[in-house]
């Protein structure tokens, strides 16, 4: 490789975990920040129908693009081994396939949108008012699938190049102006739910130009476009292993949520009404620790780049120190402000009540999960996905039996139990398997 190919990667320092993570974490925390907003913005025309057609449109758009997930995870480690190796070619090309991948399925949502909406309604039945506002919504903002798709490509390559600031300048740009056209065109103009559609469209393709500028350094030479580089079959056939992998896993993990809320439904009213409100403490956890998987991801990757067991080793162990520590703070947290955040978020007492019987598991949450959070992020960052998949299969049959065998004797309890053993089994699974990411370097 020749000498302007090479990339200089620092030494592994705790301010480097930080340079990664704490970026991260205040970027996920704009993320709940937008759909607030949406649903306060278009609350202000006085009716249910718009505000349900918000929320149902969104969330139909977000489950079909959360199978693209793998985009970002698997940039990021592909990415993460290049840089570390030294090859800012393949960092290049890496994200030139990206980008493609998702202008492809991109054009295919908006090419099959009408096969895909209509399964999605007969997934998702609802009025016939809410569903003629939904799907005027959605043939809004479907044209912004490639764009928002590819989002997830230049975040991994961000995240991979220890760029996280322009990670969160992305994040905050992107809803920030979403944000300002939503309130204008909808309070100002009185577009109503197009208007809502139309501003996340503008702010999508708009986030697409200012995230590829953030990445220009992969276009500053040849590389990106260096087409037998970037259609190497090697190349893509392992790329295509480890997206599969990873989405596979994801699927399977998400399918256990899925369950969890399902359970949860057949519980009674109250017990439902608790497991929402405190599920809320989880996703602040998932938001939090993420910060530092993902620093994980992009050092680890880095160590195996660079063949160095010493730099690997000491990768997962200062970027989970981290985690830990913030999972402490966490559970700290949740503990002596719980109570009260409860309160402020319904005024039911039944409900009030219930949660606070449930809230010591949220307590525990971010500590039984941290083993889980941080070694995703560190077998992300070795591309050891075919471990994950597996690790994950096995932790949700795990999972399976707990919830077949404690919801008829514990209830609500048995439900949040069944999740705690499913971070654990993940924790235990992964944690058996994190020998063979040593062994792998030299």
């Amino acid at each position: 490789m020749s000498a302007p190919d090479r990339v200089r990667v620092p030494p592994m320092t705790h301010r480097r975990v930080l340079g990664v993570a704490l970026p991260i974490v205040v970027s996920n925390a704009t993320v709940p920040l937008l759909g607030a907003v949406d649903t306060a913005v278009i609350g202000q025309l006085g009716q249910a129908a718009p505000i349900g057609a918000v929320g149902l449109g969104a969330i139909i758009l977000l489950s079909i693009y959360w199978i693209f997930g793998f985009l970002r995870m698997g940039t990021t480690g592909l990415v993460a081994q290049a840089r570390g190796a030294g090859d800012a070619g393949e960092t290049g090309a890496l994200l030139t396939r990206g980008i493609m991948i998702a202008f492809a399925a991109g054009a295919v949502m908006i090419l099959g949108q009408v096969g895909i909406f209509w399964a999605a309604f007969r997934l998702a039945p609802a009025s016939d008012e809410v569903e003629g506002l939904a799907r005027t919504y959605l043939a809004i903002r479907v044209w912004g699938a490639p764009a928002a798709i590819a989002a997830y490509a230049l975040t991994g390559w961000l995240i991979a190049m220890e760029r996280a600031r322009g990670v969160l300048l992305l994040q905050v740009f992107t809803n920030g102006l979403n944000v300002a056209l939503s309130i204008t065109f909808v309070l100002g103009l009185g577009w109503g739910v197009a208007g809502v559609a139309l501003a996340t469209l503008i702010a999508e393709w708009a986030g697409l130009a200012l995230g590829l500028w953030l990445c220009r350094a992969a276009f500053s030479g040849a590389q990106w476009r260096d087409w037998a580089r970037v259609f190497d079959p090697v190349k893509l056939r392992r790329m295509a292993a480890v997206n599969g992998d990873i989405m596979i896993r994801s699927v399977v993990l998400q399918a256990c949520f899925t369950a969890f809320l399902f359970f949860g439904a057949g519980l009674g009213d109250v017990p439902l009404a608790a497991n929402q409100i405190l599920l809320q403490f989880l996703h602040v956890t998932a938001y939090a620790l993420d910060g530092f998987a993902f620093a994980a991801e992009a050092l680890v990757g880095q160590a195996i780049g660079q063949g160095s067991r010493a730099e690997l080793r000491r990768a997962a162990i200062l970027s989970s120190q981290w985690g830990l520590g913030f999972a402490v703070a966490l559970a700290l947290a949740f503990g002596l402000l719980g109570p009260p955040i409860i309160d402020v978020m319904t005024t039911s007492e039944p409900v009030r009540a219930a949660a606070r019987e449930f809230l010591p598991w949220l307590i525990a949450a971010p500590l039984i999960g941290i083993a889980a959070w941080m070694l995703d992020g560190i077998f992300i960052g070795a591309t050891q996905t075919r471990d994950m998949r597996d690790a994950a299969l096995v932790s949700v049959a795990v999972y399976a039996l707990a919830l077949a065998a404690l919801i008829p004797l514990m209830g609500n309890h048995g439900l949040w139990a069944g999740l705690m053993i499913l971070n654990t089994a993940r924790g235990i699974t992964l944690g058996l398997r994190y020998p063979k990411i040593e062994a792998r370097v030299a």
